[in-house]
């Protein structure tokens, strides 16, 4: 138990040091709180998530072939997931701060993750659609 509490803390420690470098690195200039760019990237990863849960509900779906076997799911997942990774690349253009200046990119590029992520479960949803249907 000794061990695994010195991991991790040792952990903890390796992550802790260079989120304070990089803090003074940008000359103090980072920004605590909801900003504009902060809520825009939290409203996106929001919606890409939706695009993931979509997606993996309609692969369920189709594993049990009921219904359309999860087409529609799928072809909404497939737009969620377009819609997320267009406006999270416009957010990334428009908002050009730093990661830790509230510009909120690091929430986009998470975003974009989400967006993918769901797209690939809504296109094996289809390819399996076409395969038994």
């Amino acid at each position: 138990m000794k061990m695994m509490l010195v991991s991790f803390l040792i952990l903890c420690a390796c992550l802790l040091v260079p989120t304070i470098v990089f803090a003074e690195a940008t000359n103090s200039n980072v920004v605590y709180g909801l900003t504009q760019g902060r809520l825009w990237a939290t409203l996106d990863a929001a919606l890409g998530l939706v695009s993931v849960v979509i997606g993996g509900l309609s692969l369920a779906r189709s594993v049990r072939r009921v219904g359309n076997g999860g087409r529609n799911g799928a072809i909404v997942a497939t737009v969620l997931g377009l819609i997320v990774i267009s406006y999270a690349g416009v957010h990334l253009t428009i908002f050009t701060g730093d990661f830790g200046t509230g510009a909120g990119r690091a929430g986009a590029i998470i975003a974009i993750l989400m967006g993918l992520i769901g797209m690939v479960l809504a296109g094996l949803t289809l390819a399996r659609s076409r395969r038994t249907g």
